[in-house]
Protein backbone atom coordinates (compact mmCIF):
# COMPACT_ATOMS: atom_id res chain seq x y z
CA UNK A 1 0.00 0.00 0.00
CA UNK A 2 1.11 3.70 -0.68
CA UNK A 3 1.88 5.59 1.97
CA UNK A 4 -0.23 8.27 1.43
CA UNK A 5 -3.22 5.69 1.28
CA UNK A 6 -3.03 5.19 4.62
CA UNK A 7 -5.96 6.05 7.22
CA UNK A 8 -6.39 9.34 8.38
CA UNK A 9 -4.99 8.87 12.19
CA UNK A 10 -2.21 11.00 13.03
CA UNK A 11 0.93 8.92 12.42
CA UNK A 12 3.52 7.95 15.55
CA UNK A 13 6.31 10.20 16.40
CA UNK A 14 8.98 8.01 14.68
CA UNK A 15 6.82 7.78 11.58
CA UNK A 16 6.77 9.82 8.25
CA UNK A 17 4.08 12.30 8.23
CA UNK A 18 1.37 11.15 5.85
CA UNK A 19 -1.78 13.06 4.03
CA UNK A 20 -4.57 13.75 6.02
CA UNK A 21 -7.63 11.93 4.98
CA UNK A 22 -9.72 15.10 6.02
CA UNK A 23 -12.11 15.38 3.38
CA UNK A 24 -15.63 14.55 3.28
CA UNK A 25 -18.55 14.53 0.61
CA UNK A 26 -19.87 18.13 0.79
CA UNK A 27 -16.04 18.78 0.90
CA UNK A 28 -15.69 17.09 -2.47
CA UNK A 29 -18.93 18.23 -3.63
CA UNK A 30 -18.07 22.15 -3.20
CA UNK A 31 -14.57 21.52 -4.30
CA UNK A 32 -16.09 20.26 -8.04
CA UNK A 33 -18.36 23.38 -7.97
CA UNK A 34 -16.04 25.75 -7.10
CA UNK A 35 -13.43 24.19 -9.57
CA UNK A 36 -15.94 24.88 -12.50
CA UNK A 37 -17.79 27.78 -11.39
CA UNK A 38 -15.33 31.15 -12.39
CA UNK A 39 -16.44 34.43 -13.52
CA UNK A 40 -17.07 32.84 -17.04
CA UNK A 41 -20.53 31.85 -16.34
CA UNK A 42 -21.63 35.69 -16.41
CA UNK A 43 -20.40 36.49 -19.91
CA UNK A 44 -20.53 33.37 -22.11
CA UNK A 45 -24.12 32.84 -22.13
CA UNK A 46 -23.93 35.92 -24.92
CA UNK A 47 -21.17 33.72 -26.19
CA UNK A 48 -23.50 31.13 -27.19
CA UNK A 49 -26.19 33.17 -28.06
CA UNK A 50 -24.52 34.88 -30.67
CA UNK A 51 -22.99 31.56 -32.16
CA UNK A 52 -27.10 29.68 -32.36
CA UNK A 53 -29.02 32.61 -32.09
CA UNK A 54 -32.42 30.09 -31.01
CA UNK A 55 -33.80 30.27 -27.27
CA UNK A 56 -34.33 26.27 -27.68
CA UNK A 57 -31.03 26.47 -29.28
CA UNK A 58 -29.35 27.96 -26.08
CA UNK A 59 -30.57 26.09 -23.40
CA UNK A 60 -30.05 22.58 -25.71
CA UNK A 61 -26.24 23.59 -25.66
CA UNK A 62 -26.05 24.15 -21.75
CA UNK A 63 -28.13 21.00 -20.93
CA UNK A 64 -25.81 18.97 -23.92
CA UNK A 65 -22.47 20.29 -22.34
CA UNK A 66 -23.92 19.18 -18.66
CA UNK A 67 -24.76 15.98 -20.07
CA UNK A 68 -21.21 15.89 -21.65
CA UNK A 69 -19.57 16.78 -18.10
CA UNK A 70 -21.72 14.47 -16.19
CA UNK A 71 -20.03 11.37 -18.75
CA UNK A 72 -16.61 12.34 -17.85
CA UNK A 73 -17.79 12.64 -13.89
CA UNK A 74 -18.23 8.64 -14.70
CA UNK A 75 -15.34 8.22 -16.31
CA UNK A 76 -13.11 10.04 -13.81
CA UNK A 77 -15.18 8.15 -10.94
CA UNK A 78 -14.76 4.84 -12.28
CA UNK A 79 -10.73 5.58 -12.36
CA UNK A 80 -10.95 6.80 -8.91
CA UNK A 81 -12.64 4.08 -7.46
CA UNK A 82 -9.53 2.20 -9.51
CA UNK A 83 -6.69 4.08 -8.26
CA UNK A 84 -7.29 6.25 -5.91
CA UNK A 85 -3.74 7.90 -5.33
CA UNK A 86 -2.48 11.10 -4.77
CA UNK A 87 -2.15 12.98 -7.76
CA UNK A 88 -5.53 11.44 -9.55
CA UNK A 89 -5.47 12.75 -13.06
CA UNK A 90 -1.59 12.31 -12.85
CA UNK A 91 -1.82 8.66 -11.36
CA UNK A 92 -4.05 7.52 -13.87
CA UNK A 93 -1.65 8.39 -16.93
CA UNK A 94 1.22 7.17 -15.11
CA UNK A 95 -1.02 3.76 -14.47
CA UNK A 96 -2.17 3.27 -17.76
CA UNK A 97 0.65 4.75 -20.56
CA UNK A 98 3.90 5.68 -19.00
CA UNK A 99 5.79 8.21 -16.19
CA UNK A 100 6.64 9.89 -18.94
CA UNK A 101 2.62 10.65 -20.06
CA UNK A 102 2.23 11.82 -16.18
CA UNK A 103 5.25 13.93 -15.95
CA UNK A 104 4.18 16.13 -19.00
CA UNK A 105 0.72 16.33 -17.60
CA UNK A 106 2.20 17.81 -14.08
CA UNK A 107 5.02 19.98 -16.46
CA UNK A 108 2.05 21.62 -18.41
CA UNK A 109 0.03 21.92 -15.64
CA UNK A 110 2.79 24.15 -13.53
CA UNK A 111 3.79 26.07 -16.41
CA UNK A 112 1.35 26.85 -18.33
CA UNK A 113 -2.50 24.73 -17.78
CA UNK A 114 -2.88 25.81 -13.60
CA UNK A 115 -0.26 28.90 -13.03
CA UNK A 116 -1.54 30.47 -16.06
CA UNK A 117 -5.44 30.35 -14.82
CA UNK A 118 -4.62 31.24 -11.30
CA UNK A 119 -2.87 34.16 -12.90
CA UNK A 120 -5.61 35.34 -14.81
CA UNK A 121 -8.28 34.18 -12.23
CA UNK A 122 -6.51 36.32 -9.71
CA UNK A 123 -6.65 39.36 -12.42
CA UNK A 124 -10.15 39.52 -12.92
CA UNK A 125 -11.06 39.05 -9.27
CA UNK A 126 -8.71 41.85 -8.86
CA UNK A 127 -11.00 43.97 -11.44
CA UNK A 128 -14.55 43.69 -9.81
CA UNK A 129 -12.56 44.00 -5.72
CA UNK A 130 -11.85 47.12 -7.36
CA UNK A 131 -14.80 48.11 -8.82
CA UNK A 132 -16.58 47.72 -5.85
CA UNK A 133 -14.72 51.07 -4.54
CA UNK A 134 -17.49 53.04 -6.40
CA UNK A 135 -19.52 52.23 -3.47
CA UNK A 136 -17.03 53.07 -1.11
CA UNK A 137 -14.79 56.06 -2.12
CA UNK A 138 -13.82 57.07 1.53
CA UNK A 139 -11.46 53.59 1.36
CA UNK A 140 -10.25 53.21 -2.32
CA UNK A 141 -10.20 56.90 -3.71
CA UNK A 142 -12.89 58.59 -5.76
CA UNK A 143 -14.93 56.90 -8.55
CA UNK A 144 -12.97 57.74 -10.93
CA UNK A 145 -9.77 57.11 -9.10
CA UNK A 146 -11.12 53.43 -9.17
CA UNK A 147 -11.98 53.42 -12.66
CA UNK A 148 -8.72 53.81 -13.80
CA UNK A 149 -7.37 51.15 -11.44
CA UNK A 150 -9.85 48.50 -12.96
CA UNK A 151 -7.43 47.08 -15.70
CA UNK A 152 -5.97 43.65 -14.76
CA UNK A 153 -2.50 45.16 -15.87
CA UNK A 154 -2.75 48.22 -13.81
CA UNK A 155 0.29 48.64 -11.03
CA UNK A 156 -2.83 48.31 -8.36
CA UNK A 157 -4.48 45.89 -10.00
CA UNK A 158 -1.57 43.07 -9.83
CA UNK A 159 -0.77 43.96 -6.58
CA UNK A 160 -4.29 42.66 -5.62
CA UNK A 161 -3.75 39.53 -7.28
CA UNK A 162 -0.70 38.67 -6.28
CA UNK A 163 -1.41 39.37 -2.57
CA UNK A 164 -4.38 37.29 -3.42
CA UNK A 165 -2.74 34.20 -4.54
CA UNK A 166 -0.27 34.69 -1.23
CA UNK A 167 -3.24 34.50 0.95
CA UNK A 168 -4.84 31.85 -0.38
CA UNK A 169 -1.38 30.09 -0.81
CA UNK A 170 -0.76 30.58 3.11
CA UNK A 171 -4.21 29.38 3.98
CA UNK A 172 -3.53 26.13 2.28
CA UNK A 173 -0.39 25.98 4.19
CA UNK A 174 -2.09 25.58 7.35
CA UNK A 175 -3.56 22.50 6.66
CA UNK A 176 -6.08 20.72 4.06
CA UNK A 177 -8.81 20.77 6.83
CA UNK A 178 -8.41 25.01 7.02
CA UNK A 179 -8.26 25.26 3.42
CA UNK A 180 -11.09 23.00 2.72
CA UNK A 181 -13.19 24.87 5.06
CA UNK A 182 -12.21 28.18 3.43
CA UNK A 183 -12.63 26.85 0.21
CA UNK A 184 -16.33 25.72 1.19
CA UNK A 185 -17.30 28.84 2.40
CA UNK A 186 -16.47 30.35 -0.98
CA UNK A 187 -18.67 28.02 -2.82
CA UNK A 188 -21.75 28.83 -0.44
CA UNK A 189 -21.36 32.36 -1.01
CA UNK A 190 -20.65 31.54 -4.72
CA UNK A 191 -23.50 29.41 -4.94
CA UNK A 192 -25.28 32.37 -3.59
CA UNK A 193 -24.36 34.94 -5.81
CA UNK A 194 -25.78 33.17 -8.70
CA UNK A 195 -28.90 32.14 -6.96
CA UNK A 196 -29.23 35.91 -6.19
CA UNK A 197 -28.75 36.88 -10.05
CA UNK A 198 -31.64 34.01 -10.85
CA UNK A 199 -34.26 35.09 -8.49
CA UNK A 200 -33.67 38.90 -9.42
CA UNK A 201 -34.00 38.16 -12.93
CA UNK A 202 -36.86 35.76 -12.52
CA UNK A 203 -38.99 37.93 -9.57
CA UNK A 204 -38.07 41.36 -10.39
CA UNK A 205 -36.40 42.08 -13.43
CA UNK A 206 -39.08 42.83 -16.26
CA UNK A 207 -39.39 40.13 -18.99
CA UNK A 208 -38.40 40.94 -22.96
CA UNK A 209 -41.18 41.66 -24.94
CA UNK A 210 -42.14 39.13 -27.46
CA UNK A 211 -41.65 39.84 -30.96
CA UNK A 212 -44.44 41.77 -32.41
CA UNK A 213 -46.23 40.94 -35.57
CA UNK A 214 -44.05 44.25 -37.27
CA UNK A 215 -40.68 43.75 -35.87
CA UNK A 216 -38.50 40.28 -37.37
CA UNK A 217 -38.96 37.02 -35.42
CA UNK A 218 -36.37 34.41 -33.96
CA UNK A 219 -34.74 31.98 -36.14
CA UNK A 220 -36.48 29.23 -36.02
CA UNK A 221 -34.40 25.68 -34.72
CA UNK A 222 -33.75 23.05 -37.30
CA UNK A 223 -31.02 20.93 -38.40
CA UNK A 224 -29.51 23.17 -41.10
CA UNK A 225 -28.99 24.57 -37.51
CA UNK A 226 -26.25 21.44 -36.27
CA UNK A 227 -22.58 23.19 -36.82
CA UNK A 228 -23.98 26.37 -35.39
CA UNK A 229 -24.75 23.96 -32.22
CA UNK A 230 -21.53 22.76 -32.30
CA UNK A 231 -19.32 25.60 -32.21
CA UNK A 232 -21.78 26.43 -29.25
CA UNK A 233 -20.48 23.88 -27.63
CA UNK A 234 -16.70 24.96 -27.88
CA UNK A 235 -17.20 27.80 -24.88
CA UNK A 236 -20.29 25.60 -23.56
CA UNK A 237 -17.76 22.87 -22.70
CA UNK A 238 -15.06 25.47 -21.28
CA UNK A 239 -17.51 26.51 -19.12
CA UNK A 240 -18.10 23.40 -17.80
CA UNK A 241 -14.29 22.76 -17.32
CA UNK A 242 -12.19 21.82 -14.56
CA UNK A 243 -14.12 19.44 -12.45
CA UNK A 244 -11.54 16.84 -12.90
CA UNK A 245 -9.04 18.21 -10.98
CA UNK A 246 -10.41 17.17 -7.80
CA UNK A 247 -9.21 14.08 -8.20
CA UNK A 248 -5.45 15.79 -7.56
CA UNK A 249 -6.99 15.20 -3.86
CA UNK A 250 -8.08 11.39 -3.63
CA UNK A 251 -5.36 10.78 -1.00
CA UNK A 252 -7.12 13.65 1.36
CA UNK A 253 -10.68 12.15 1.13
CA UNK A 254 -12.07 9.71 3.37
CA UNK A 255 -13.49 6.50 1.91
CA UNK A 256 -12.08 7.82 -1.28
CA UNK A 257 -13.40 4.84 -3.48
CA UNK A 258 -17.10 5.89 -2.17
CA UNK A 259 -17.33 9.98 -1.65
CA UNK A 260 -14.74 10.88 -4.55
CA UNK A 261 -17.08 9.35 -7.32
CA UNK A 262 -20.10 10.63 -5.45
CA UNK A 263 -18.82 13.80 -4.94
CA UNK A 264 -17.70 14.34 -8.93
CA UNK A 265 -21.44 13.83 -9.81
CA UNK A 266 -23.20 15.55 -7.34
CA UNK A 267 -21.02 18.59 -8.10
CA UNK A 268 -20.99 18.45 -11.88
CA UNK A 269 -24.97 17.97 -11.41
CA UNK A 270 -25.21 20.60 -9.05
CA UNK A 271 -22.86 23.08 -11.83
CA UNK A 272 -25.47 22.03 -14.46
CA UNK A 273 -28.53 22.83 -12.58
CA UNK A 274 -26.95 26.40 -11.48
CA UNK A 275 -25.84 26.87 -15.36
CA UNK A 276 -29.36 26.42 -16.71
CA UNK A 277 -30.59 28.74 -14.09
CA UNK A 278 -28.72 31.39 -14.99
CA UNK A 279 -29.79 31.15 -19.23
CA UNK A 280 -32.94 30.69 -18.47
CA UNK A 281 -33.09 34.17 -16.62
CA UNK A 282 -30.68 35.65 -19.47
CA UNK A 283 -33.20 35.19 -21.81
CA UNK A 284 -36.08 35.57 -20.33
CA UNK A 285 -35.46 39.62 -19.33
CA UNK A 286 -33.25 40.15 -22.30
CA UNK A 287 -34.54 37.78 -25.04
CA UNK A 288 -31.86 35.87 -27.32
CA UNK A 289 -31.69 39.14 -29.76
CA UNK A 290 -30.03 41.66 -26.87
CA UNK A 291 -28.49 38.12 -25.20
CA UNK A 292 -26.28 37.95 -28.50
CA UNK A 293 -25.32 41.55 -28.23
CA UNK A 294 -25.20 42.04 -24.74
CA UNK A 295 -21.37 41.27 -23.78
CA UNK A 296 -22.21 41.56 -20.03
CA UNK A 297 -25.54 39.84 -20.20
CA UNK A 298 -25.48 39.09 -16.19
CA UNK A 299 -24.56 42.95 -15.73
CA UNK A 300 -27.71 43.97 -17.43
CA UNK A 301 -29.97 41.68 -15.49
CA UNK A 302 -28.69 42.89 -11.99
CA UNK A 303 -29.33 46.47 -13.78
CA UNK A 304 -32.57 46.06 -14.77
CA UNK A 305 -33.70 44.32 -11.51
CA UNK A 306 -31.85 46.84 -8.90
CA UNK A 307 -30.39 49.61 -10.77
CA UNK A 308 -26.74 50.68 -9.66
CA UNK A 309 -27.33 48.74 -6.64
CA UNK A 310 -27.36 45.39 -8.69
CA UNK A 311 -24.20 46.57 -10.77
CA UNK A 312 -22.69 46.72 -6.91
CA UNK A 313 -23.92 43.32 -6.05
CA UNK A 314 -22.96 41.22 -9.26
CA UNK A 315 -19.11 42.84 -9.05
CA UNK A 316 -18.58 41.47 -5.76
CA UNK A 317 -20.78 38.20 -7.14
CA UNK A 318 -17.79 37.71 -9.58
CA UNK A 319 -15.38 38.38 -7.14
CA UNK A 320 -16.26 36.19 -4.91
CA UNK A 321 -16.41 33.77 -7.85
CA UNK A 322 -12.84 34.47 -8.94
CA UNK A 323 -11.58 34.02 -5.32
CA UNK A 324 -13.06 30.81 -5.27
CA UNK A 325 -12.06 29.24 -7.82
CA UNK A 326 -8.92 30.63 -7.15
CA UNK A 327 -9.00 28.73 -3.57
CA UNK A 328 -9.89 25.67 -5.36
CA UNK A 329 -6.73 25.86 -7.77
CA UNK A 330 -4.74 26.68 -4.84
CA UNK A 331 -5.69 23.41 -2.96
CA UNK A 332 -5.87 20.90 -5.50
CA UNK A 333 -3.32 21.08 -8.07
CA UNK A 334 0.07 20.95 -5.95
CA UNK A 335 -0.98 17.62 -4.88
CA UNK A 336 0.30 16.58 -8.70
CA UNK A 337 3.48 18.06 -8.15
CA UNK A 338 4.07 16.51 -4.73
CA UNK A 339 3.43 12.94 -6.55
CA UNK A 340 5.57 13.70 -8.90
CA UNK A 341 8.43 14.83 -6.49
CA UNK A 342 7.58 11.31 -4.46
CA UNK A 343 8.19 9.35 -8.07
CA UNK A 344 11.41 10.42 -8.21
CA UNK A 345 10.51 13.29 -11.23
CA UNK A 346 10.84 16.02 -8.97
CA UNK A 347 12.59 18.05 -6.35
CA UNK A 348 12.33 15.63 -3.72
CA UNK A 349 12.06 18.53 -0.93
CA UNK A 350 8.50 19.04 -3.03
CA UNK A 351 7.41 15.68 -1.84
CA UNK A 352 7.90 16.53 1.91
CA UNK A 353 4.54 16.98 3.79
CA UNK A 354 4.49 18.89 6.88
CA UNK A 355 4.49 17.40 10.45
CA UNK A 356 1.79 18.97 11.86
CA UNK A 357 -0.12 20.78 9.44
CA UNK A 358 -0.01 17.47 7.29
CA UNK A 359 -0.24 18.66 3.92
CA UNK A 360 2.74 19.34 0.87
CA UNK A 361 3.83 22.89 1.75
CA UNK A 362 6.75 23.34 -0.20
CA UNK A 363 4.66 21.85 -3.25
CA UNK A 364 2.03 24.87 -2.23
CA UNK A 365 4.35 27.41 -2.15
CA UNK A 366 5.94 26.63 -5.70
CA UNK A 367 2.44 26.64 -7.28
CA UNK A 368 1.85 30.05 -5.27
CA UNK A 369 5.03 31.80 -6.36
CA UNK A 370 4.62 30.52 -9.83
CA UNK A 371 1.17 32.13 -10.51
CA UNK A 372 2.17 35.05 -8.69
CA UNK A 373 5.17 35.41 -10.95
CA UNK A 374 2.83 35.35 -14.35
CA UNK A 375 0.07 37.71 -12.65
CA UNK A 376 2.23 40.13 -11.82
CA UNK A 377 4.28 40.32 -14.78
CA UNK A 378 1.10 39.78 -16.75
CA UNK A 379 2.34 37.17 -19.04
CA UNK A 380 -0.99 34.85 -18.56
CA UNK A 381 -2.22 36.74 -21.71
CA UNK A 382 0.10 34.97 -23.64
CA UNK A 383 -0.03 31.58 -21.52
CA UNK A 384 -4.18 31.35 -21.75
CA UNK A 385 -3.94 30.93 -25.54
CA UNK A 386 -2.18 27.65 -25.60
CA UNK A 387 -3.86 26.32 -22.40
CA UNK A 388 -6.97 24.74 -23.93
CA UNK A 389 -5.67 22.47 -26.24
CA UNK A 390 -2.95 20.92 -24.09
CA UNK A 391 -5.56 20.31 -21.46
CA UNK A 392 -7.94 18.65 -24.01
CA UNK A 393 -5.05 16.25 -24.87
CA UNK A 394 -4.45 15.34 -21.57
CA UNK A 395 -8.24 14.52 -20.92
CA UNK A 396 -8.55 12.36 -23.90
CA UNK A 397 -5.72 10.21 -23.12
CA UNK A 398 -7.22 10.56 -19.32
CA UNK A 399 -10.57 8.85 -20.78
CA UNK A 400 -8.83 6.41 -22.59
CA UNK A 401 -7.11 5.03 -19.67
CA UNK A 402 -9.89 3.98 -18.55
CA UNK A 403 -10.12 1.27 -21.10
CA UNK A 404 -6.67 0.40 -20.33
CA UNK A 405 -6.74 0.32 -16.39
CA UNK A 406 -10.01 -1.61 -16.94
CA UNK A 407 -8.36 -4.56 -19.21
CA UNK A 408 -4.97 -4.65 -16.72
CA UNK A 409 -7.48 -4.91 -13.87
CA UNK A 410 -9.26 -7.86 -15.34
CA UNK A 411 -6.02 -9.58 -16.20
CA UNK A 412 -5.05 -9.26 -12.66
CA UNK A 413 -7.78 -10.45 -11.47
CA UNK A 414 -9.22 -7.69 -9.94
CA UNK A 415 -13.02 -7.74 -9.05
CA UNK A 416 -15.09 -5.39 -11.47
CA UNK A 417 -18.04 -5.20 -9.65
CA UNK A 418 -17.85 -1.93 -8.02
CA UNK A 419 -16.95 -0.26 -11.42
CA UNK A 420 -19.20 2.84 -12.33
CA UNK A 421 -21.88 2.29 -14.28
CA UNK A 422 -22.12 4.17 -18.22
CA UNK A 423 -18.84 2.50 -19.04
CA UNK A 424 -18.03 2.22 -22.58
CA UNK A 425 -21.03 4.79 -23.51
CA UNK A 426 -20.06 7.21 -21.27
CA UNK A 427 -16.88 7.17 -21.74
CA UNK A 428 -16.95 7.36 -25.38
CA UNK A 429 -19.15 10.24 -25.43
CA UNK A 430 -16.89 11.98 -23.97
CA UNK A 431 -13.66 10.78 -25.53
CA UNK A 432 -15.40 12.22 -28.97
CA UNK A 433 -16.51 15.73 -27.16
CA UNK A 434 -12.97 15.96 -26.08
CA UNK A 435 -11.72 15.02 -29.54
CA UNK A 436 -14.16 16.90 -31.41
CA UNK A 437 -13.39 20.46 -29.26
CA UNK A 438 -9.26 19.74 -29.91
CA UNK A 439 -9.85 19.33 -33.73
CA UNK A 440 -11.54 22.80 -33.61
CA UNK A 441 -8.70 24.70 -31.77
CA UNK A 442 -6.34 23.17 -33.74
CA UNK A 443 -8.18 23.95 -36.81
CA UNK A 444 -9.21 27.78 -35.62
CA UNK A 445 -5.98 28.64 -33.72
CA UNK A 446 -3.05 26.19 -35.29
CA UNK A 447 -0.62 28.46 -34.19
CA UNK A 448 -1.66 28.57 -30.49
CA UNK A 449 -2.08 25.01 -30.40
CA UNK A 450 1.38 24.03 -31.81
CA UNK A 451 2.72 26.02 -29.26
CA UNK A 452 1.24 24.91 -26.82
CA UNK A 453 2.04 20.79 -28.27
CA UNK A 454 5.65 22.44 -27.93
CA UNK A 455 5.58 23.78 -24.31
CA UNK A 456 4.57 19.91 -23.61
CA UNK A 457 6.97 18.74 -25.79
CA UNK A 458 10.16 20.98 -24.20
CA UNK A 459 9.35 18.81 -21.07
CA UNK A 460 10.76 15.79 -22.51
CA UNK A 461 14.22 16.05 -22.13
CA UNK A 462 13.34 17.38 -17.72
CA UNK A 463 11.81 13.77 -17.81
CA UNK A 464 14.86 12.69 -19.21
CA UNK A 465 17.41 14.03 -16.92
CA UNK A 466 14.97 13.34 -13.74
CA UNK A 467 15.21 9.83 -14.82
CA UNK A 468 18.82 9.82 -14.95
CA UNK A 469 19.38 11.64 -11.62
CA UNK A 470 17.08 8.70 -9.88
CA UNK A 471 19.19 5.87 -11.83
CA UNK A 472 17.63 5.17 -15.00
CA UNK A 473 13.69 4.62 -13.73
CA UNK A 474 10.80 6.18 -11.08
CA UNK A 475 9.92 4.95 -8.11
CA UNK A 476 6.56 4.15 -9.77
CA UNK A 477 8.27 1.40 -12.20
CA UNK A 478 10.57 0.14 -8.85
Amino acid sequence: MDPQLVPAEAPKSDDPPTLARALGLFDITMLVMGSVIGAGIFVVPHDVAKVVGVPALVLLAWVLGGAVSLAGSLVYADLARRRPHVGGQYAFLREAYHPVVAFLYGWCLLWVIQSGGMASVAVVFARYFLELGNLFPVIFGSSADVSGTMAGDSTLGKVVAGVTIAGLTAINCLGVRTASTAQNLFMVLKVLAICALIACGLLIAIPASPPTGGEATEPVAGWWMLPALAAAMVPVLFAYGGWHTTTFMAAEVRDARRNLPRGLLLGVLGVTILYLGVNYVCLSVLGVKELSENGSPAYEVMRRALGGRGAAILSAGIAISAVGFLSQAVLTSPRVYFAMARDGLFFQAVARIHPRTRVPVVAILLQGAFAIVIAVSGTFHQILNYVMSVELVFLTLTSLSLFILRRKDRAAGVDMSDSMPGHPVATIIFTVSTIAVTAALFYEYPENSLIGLGIAAAGMPVYAFWRWRNGGKTEVEG
